[in-house]
């Protein structure tokens, strides 16, 4: 099987700081570093470290051609990636002395996909091919009305949250990857507890991933007719933190890689939550997402 990935392409300008930068403040950083990034290829190149095959469908300037190179040496098919006349995508992050990180996003070409390319991609995918889409891209709800009429398997991370957005495409998702504050943001709640209490009963037809942190990660599987089907919860590994930015997306992809292998959802789970402690580990985006042999290795230790 096959995921195609519709996601942002970023090039991320990360600025190592005390502190964020205030209101009025001007503050030098310790370190600059431009990485690949973007959710979505981080998204990509985890699913590829995790031993997925994933076709990356996206839009970088022409100039970027590097951007390609680098993405294509991670294992990611970049043959789906328009070249345009447009800026590609970049991020300003700051990342402060608690591992935190704030980010300004320029989504550039990452909104210039077209619905005849969206059209010309599904064409190619097979019954049983995953779609892979977050909230940083255009063309979502076309995307995914097309994917379901193709009869793919659709999965959602809608961040950055639009809650409206999301609620209306929900019909065409099969597994929504929320974190908890966008779990809270989609249900109108204020508390962690309220949104666990919640998501099964708002949404009974739908598969949801909530990823919770440094707690760890809950599953709601769909419920199906005349049985009340039980979430799961998987507690995160603790490790020291210097840079949380693709924490998620390492989930993600990890996560997705299992799915499609059919492995059991604990399983799954505990991999990803594995790839994402490493993950925190290093320093950047893409280039701190761990190999599948480390991600082995590490819960070998665990055990």
């Amino acid at each position: 099987m096959t995921i195609y990935n519709f996601g942002s392409i970023n090039l991320d300008h990360l600025y190592q700081v005390d502190h964020f930068v205030r209101p009025g403040e001007t503050m030098a950083s310790k370190s600059y570093q431009c990485l690949l990034g973007g959710k979505g290829a981080n998204q990509s190149v985890a699913l590829a470290k995790a031993g997925a095959e994933v076709k990356h469908v996206g839009a970088i300037h022409h100039s970027d051609q590097a951007v390609l190179d680098q993405l294509s040496a991670l294992g990611v098919d970049t043959k789906l990636i328009a070249t345009l006349d447009v800026p590609t995508g970049h991020a300003i992050i700051q990342l402060n002395a608690e591992a935190e990180n704030a980010i300004i996003l320029f989504q550039g070409a990452n909104h210039a996909l077209t619905s005849e390319q969206v059209d010309d991609v599904l064409a190619q995918a097979n019954a049983g091919d995953w779609v892979l889409l977050q909230n940083e891209t255009n063309q979502i709800e076309y995307t995914m009305k097309q994917a379901q009429a193709h009869g793919l398997k659709v999965a959602f991370n809608p961040a950055p949250m639009d809650a409206e957005l999301t609620k209306k495409v929900l019909p065409s998702v099969d597994l929504l990857i929320v974190n908890e504050v966008e779990a809270m943001d989609l249900l109108g709640v204020c508390d962690i507890e309220t949104a666990s209490q919640t998501l099964p009963t708002a949404y009974p037809d739908l598969s949801v991933l909530m990823t919770l942190g440094k707690a760890g990660v809950r599953y709601f599987p769909k419920q199906e007719a005349g049985q009340r089907m039980e979430s799961l919860f998987v507690e995160a590994f603790s490790v020291e933190a210097v840079d949380t930015t693709a924490a998620g997306d390492t989930f993600i992809g990890y996560c997705l890689s299992s799915l499609m292998n059919n492995e059991d959802m604990t399983v799954a789970l505990k991999r990803a939550c594995a790839a994402s402690a490493l993950c925190v580990t290093k320093m950047g985006a893409a280039s701190a997402i761990p190999s599948s042999a480390d991600v082995t290795e590490f819960l070998a230790k665990q055990a």
